[in-house]
């Protein structure tokens, strides 16, 4: 099995923004802790500030045989039809991730345009949300 993790915006800063609100740990260090974890899986990973690359990888997710794709598309969630056209517009399924409960916070993190088009949505468990995502793949 092979499953994609895609992170959007400001996620490349995990371990030093808002620690009280992402943890202190970087997504380097428990992407390296999930690969020894889920051994069986082939694990890939991206990151990127910029929503036309985040729209390329998923496509490409698709072109490559990807059997799931984990996306926390960050802000961009809540601001981009473009990234929900994507989610749309592939075939893999794609589960929506947020570290924070995304519920909890300011009402325009309330809308995602990516929910609608997502195999599943898992928010406000911290980093544990990921190895949530990937358990559900395993179902």
């Amino acid at each position: 099995m092979k499953i994609h993790i895609i992170n959007g915006p400001n996620l490349n800063l995990l371990g030093k923004r808002e620690p009280e609100t992402y943890g202190s740990k970087s997504f380097e260090e428990y992407f390296r802790e999930l690969q020894f974890a889920f051994k069986e899986i082939e694990l890939s990973y991206y990151q990127s500030n910029i929503e036309g690359e985040l729209i390329n990888e998923l496509h490409a997710a698709q072109e490559n045989g990807v059997d799931g794709v984990i996306f926390n598309a960050g802000g961009y969630t809540h601001t981009s039809v473009a990234i929900g056209d994507a989610v749309a517009g592939i075939s893999v399924p794609v589960i929506e991730v947020h570290i924070s409960n995304v519920m909890d916070r300011e009402e325009f993190r309330h809308v995602s345009y990516i929910s609608k088009n997502a195999a599943g949505i898992i928010s406000g468990f911290g980093l544990k949300g990921y190895e949530l995502a990937i358990k559900s793949f395993k179902l």
